[in-house]
């Protein structure tokens, strides 16, 4: 017994099946060829993106290394302290504009005998620059002015005060940077920016300048390290920390007594302006550091960097690789699954169908009907066939050539799908002829079906030009007989298909 398989849709195919008492072939027990063939393009691609995802590791690693010490910590350096330059470095220009403005000056020469002018001014730079504080001390008074009036009178005996005659014995330089208390904030810890002011030939009158506090510092410094990825610090010329980033927050003192760095903390306290690059070792982890000093601060900028942490991401890469290749060469077995079924179903289905119609040929309808017939026995059911033909076909070909001849048994082959109920198959069953089996039919209901697609042939168009050849068909219906054979059955569908030819044709008999 056969078993046939009949795909829904505008083309039917037939897929016959070994007997089921048949026994199991030997190549089940084997892998096939083509699973040989998939297990083989497996190790393939495995071993090939496996090679090529640990060479790219071990070069990558190599490379980052590299880039590390000469480029990135550099760059970083650069990047930085051109920001420096901008958000740091902005408030000693402030103070340059403040120490070298002729009202400063002016007022302090005429004797400061309007207190609030000064005051105002001190008030609008700091709202204008957005300073914590704002400042100016005058050598000939010695009095303090900030943003709200006059705070103080500086003494050279007051320990905070020694600022102001540091700054007022400077003679190579015209600013410092100094972290403090400010006493008109709450002693809050405040960077100053404290500049010499001079008078038209150049003698010391006083000291002005703004401060930001050591908070806002600490912010931007944070915001250099969220950016660069990197831990960030400044010490200056003694090796203090001053400034550092959320890393370091809690790190205090000396550079030379911190872990690791110590062994390198005079190689970066050395005054050169130059970048320097440097590494040591924190346990098990190797920091690459780069620094250079800013005169503008009179501080060193400190970028540190771990290796094990960039090798560490570059592992994740390398397993994300690895799950990548697999994901392809799962995607690439697959693939390569369906495509080979698909050929191989493609070829079944050009062996039992029909090419310029897409209908089964008459082979495999002869298998299909060994199975219709049996299901026909087994359950007492009716099954009919029809067999028609167009009509003067050849009538076609003379008139218009063989390409419309192939359209028009395409058309007719078109109409009889949409006309004959989905169950039923249609089959090509040699040139022009064409047999419709309808399981489940009786000769009545055949006859029925039979009419409708004669009907629709007759009214359909089929496109042709002039001169109009009309295409009409003849059919021969036949119902199954209990214990008749397969060539009895058709030939009686050709015994009618014939009677119907001699009645005058575009009719359907009956035998």
């Amino acid at each position: 017994m056969a078993c046939v398989k009949i795909a829904p849709g505008p083309i039917v195919w037939a897929k016959i099946r070994a007997p089921l008492a048949c026994p199991i072939p030997v190549s089940m027990r084997l892998l096939s060829i083509k699973y040989r063939l998939l297990l083989l393009l497996t190790l393939i691609l495995g071993a090939g993106f496996l090679a090529t995802s640990l060479a790219s590791y071990l070069a990558s690693r190599e490379a980052i290394e590299h880039g590390i010490a000469d480029q990135t910590l550099p760059l970083t350096g650069d990047n930085i302290y051109s920001e420096i330059q901008k958000d740091m470095l902005r408030p000693v220009f402030i103070s340059s504009l403040m120490a070298h403005d002729t009202f400063v000056r002016d007022w302090i020469l005429a004797g400061e005998r309007d207190p609030a002018q000064i005051v105002r001014y001190l008030a609008e730079v700091k709202k204008k620059y957005g300073a914590i504080t704002s400042f100016l001390v005058s050598d000939k008074s010695s009095k303090y002015y900030y943003a709200e009036g006059t705070l103080k009178s500086v003494s050279p005996q007051a320990t905070r005060d020694i600022w102001y005659y540091r700054v007022r014995a400077m003679n190579k330089t015209d600013y410092e940077t100094n972290v403090d208390v400010d006493m008109a904030n709450r002693d809050s810890m405040t960077i100053f920016i404290n500049h010499r002011v001079y008078d038209y030939h150049g003698q010391f009158i006083g000291a002005t300048g703004i401060g930001l506090t050591l908070a806002t510092m600490s912010h931007i410094i944070d915001r250099y390290q969220a950016r660069f990825h990197r831990n960030i610090y400044f010490v200056d010329g003694s090796g203090n920390l001053v400034l550092a980033g959320k890393s370091m927050r809690d790190g205090h003192g000396n550079i030379r007594n911190l872990p690791g760095i110590s062994a390198i903390a005079d190689q970066i306290i050395n005054h050169q302006s130059a970048p320097t690059h440097l590494s040591y070792q924190l346990g098990r982890a190797e920091i690459l550091v780069n620094s250079r000093f800013i005169p503008e601060l009179g501080w060193y900028l400190v970028v540190e960097q771990n290796v094990s942490d960039e090798v560490r991401s570059l592992q994740r890469v390398f397993i994300l690789n690895l799950a990548i290749s697999f994901g392809v060469t799962l995607l690439v077995l697959v693939l390569t699954l369906l495509t080979v079924n698909r050929y191989q179903r493609r070829i079944e289905r050009i062996a039992s169908t029909d090419a310029l119609t897409g209908l089964l040929n008459r082979q495999s309808l002869e298998l299909l009907f060994q199975r219709a017939m049996l299901l026909s026995r087994r359950q007492a059911q009716p099954m009919s066939a029809i067999l028609f033909d167009i009509d003067f076909f050849k009538r076609v070909n003379d008139t218009h050539g063989h390409l419309w001849g192939d359209k028009v048994i395409r058309g007719v082959a078109d109409v009889a799908r949409a006309t004959v109920r989905e169950s039923d198959v249609i089959t090509r069953w040699g040139g022009e002829e064409y047999l419709v089996l309808l399981n489940n039919c009786s000769l009545a209901q055949a006859l029925e079906v039979a009419e409708n697609l004669r009907t629709a042939v007759e009214r359909h168009d089929f496109g042709m030009p002039a001169p109009h050849v009309p295409v009409t068909i003849s059919l021969g219906v036949a119902e199954y007989r209990l214990d008749e054979s397969e060539s009895a059955f058709f030939s009686r569908a050709d015994s009618a298909l014939y009677q119907a030819k001699q009645h005058g044709r575009n009719g359907v008999h009956a035998s």
